[in-house]
């Protein structure tokens, strides 16, 4: 029986991971130079060095990749935003969530040739991509020491949400941040998460071109 050399199974892993992020960031790239509609996947492949039949063993569309790649950057913006939160508060957590998506170059190439594309974006839905944004705003609110319940976490979505189409000018998302966290009450106090409100009725499911939903 053969015997697995130690350390293999982990390197391998270590190795897709890695060209895993290659063709996100490949991707990022070509939609901030071609725009969603534009980039190909033959695009992708080119520009991270990775061969086509390597690009379609990690993502099997253009949708998948786009959707991959919404999705990590979600994971970052939260993992970022609730490190500030714990050293800095919830102001500027949410202000720096503001700032990194009107600086995203992606976000602002979309908005700027191809609005209708983002439209999926802008109505927080169902699905697994808007589940983990759900959860990253939670992580955030808590780490802030502000309320994290269903209408909390959906009024923060909302504002980062019209973030794509509508960016903060520059020097005015400390503001906005400020005035959204006196809403929430203060952000100052620990608050038990409010249970879910089941008269509430769900949000529409909004699908399109990869976008959670």
């Amino acid at each position: 029986m053969p015997v697995r050399e130690p350390g293999t199974r982990s390197r391998s892993g270590n190795a897709m991971g890695r060209t895993r992020s290659a063709l996100l960031q490949a991707t990022a790239e070509c939609v901030a130079r071609y725009g969603i509609r534009k980039t190909t996947m033959v695009d992708v492949a080119s520009r991270s060095g990775v061969a086509k039949a390597t690009l379609y063993n990690h993502f099997r569309t253009k949708d998948d990749v786009l959707a991959a790649l919404v999705e990590q950057h979600v994971a970052d913006l939260v993992g970022t935003c609730v490190a500030t939160a714990v050293a800095e508060g919830l102001v500027p957590a949410l202000a720096k969530a503001g700032e990194a998506l009107a600086a995203s170059a992606p976000l602002r190439k979309a908005a700027e040739d191809e609005k209708a594309l983002l439209a999926p974006l802008l109505i927080p839905g169902e699905g697994r991509g808007w589940q983990v944004a759900r959860d990253g705003v939670a992580a955030v609110l808590t780490a802030g020491r502000a309320a994290s319940g269903p209408v909390e976490v959906e009024l923060v979505l909302r504002w980062c949400s019209s973030q794509l189409l509508w960016p903060l000018a520059d020097g005015t998302a400390r503001t906005a941040a400020d005035a959204l966290v006196r809403g929430l009450g203060g952000g100052s106090a620990a608050v038990a998460p409010a249970e879910p409100d089941t008269r509430a009725a769900p949000l529409e499911a909004r699908a399109g071109l990869g976008w959670p939903g």
